[in-house]
């Protein structure tokens, strides 16, 4: 059906323009332009700056999606003073994302409950509202994936993929060892980042511990130079939230 009248032809360009705020908001635009007795050339400018901001919500809606996050966590929601205190120092650094502009690693290690993976995932989604092209993963499901497209002949485009992040998110790294290969795989997959991209490992092993997980020394002391070269290491060593929250629930 041709559209005939001017609404319903507004409605028509605006779809295969791909214009959604404009098509949504132009009347109440007009309204207030009516009101305020503004001319053409600022009507248009209004309906111009709300189309760019809902593109940019949507675009930074749609990087957090694609990042593939576990859950939300944001960094506001921190209790900053409940950190490890090499954490509490050092977050402001984080937070202003110079990390990702250099380049540069993140390794947050220590025992479990910490705040870890929230700290990360905190990170992980202030880069995605600052525009960056982020990737959260654990180590086991990146080994699996690496594997499935090994065997699928997809392995190039994975690389490709991974190794374009601005930010990739590795964790629970450490939590299960694995075999040779599987170490290999790893070390080349993080290695295509190395100096050009930023990583951030999640780690409850020292990394004198880290050969439990590789098996191979000479592997392991491969892969700790090469991640942790101009990275910033976080000592994450604390009381675990979850220790704490068990004993004011005890205490009543």
């Amino acid at each position: 059906m041709i559209p005939t009248n001017t609404k319903e032809k507004i409605t028509a360009y605006t779809k295969e323009l791909r214009l959604p705020a404009i098509r949504n908001n132009y009347t109440t635009h007009a309204r207030q332009a009516l009101k305020d007795k503004s001319g053409y050339e600022d009507y248009l400018l209004a309906l111009l700056e709300d189309e760019f901001a809902t593109r940019i919500k949507n675009r930074k809606s749609a990087r957090i999606r694609q990042a593939d996050f576990p859950y939300k966590k944001y960094l506001q929601d921190l209790h900053r003073e409940e950190l490890p205190k090499n954490a509490q120092s050092k977050i402001d650094t984080l937070e202003s994302l110079e990390f990702i502009k250099q380049g540069q690693n993140v390794i947050l290690a220590g025992n479990p409950g910490t705040g870890k993976t929230h700290l990360s995932i905190g990170l992980g989604i202030k880069a995605c509202m600052e525009d960056y092209r982020v990737f959260f993963t654990t180590v086991p499901r990146l080994i699996t994936q690496i594997r499935e497209s090994r065997s699928q002949k997809t392995l190039r485009t994975l690389e490709s993929r991974f190794e374009k992040f601005d930010l990739v998110i590795c964790d629970e790294f450490g939590y299960i060892s694995f075999d040779k290969e599987g170490a290999e795989m790893l070390f080349s997959h993080l290695s295509l980042r190395a100096g050009r991209k930023s990583t951030i490992i999640t780690t409850n092993l020292s990394f004198d511990r880290w050969s439990e997980i590789f098996g191979d020394p000479v592997l392991t002391a491969a892969m700790v130079d090469r991640l942790t070269h101009k990275a910033h290491i976080i000592n994450m060593n604390g009381m675990s939230y979850r220790a704490k929250e068990t004993k004011k629930w005890l205490n009543g």
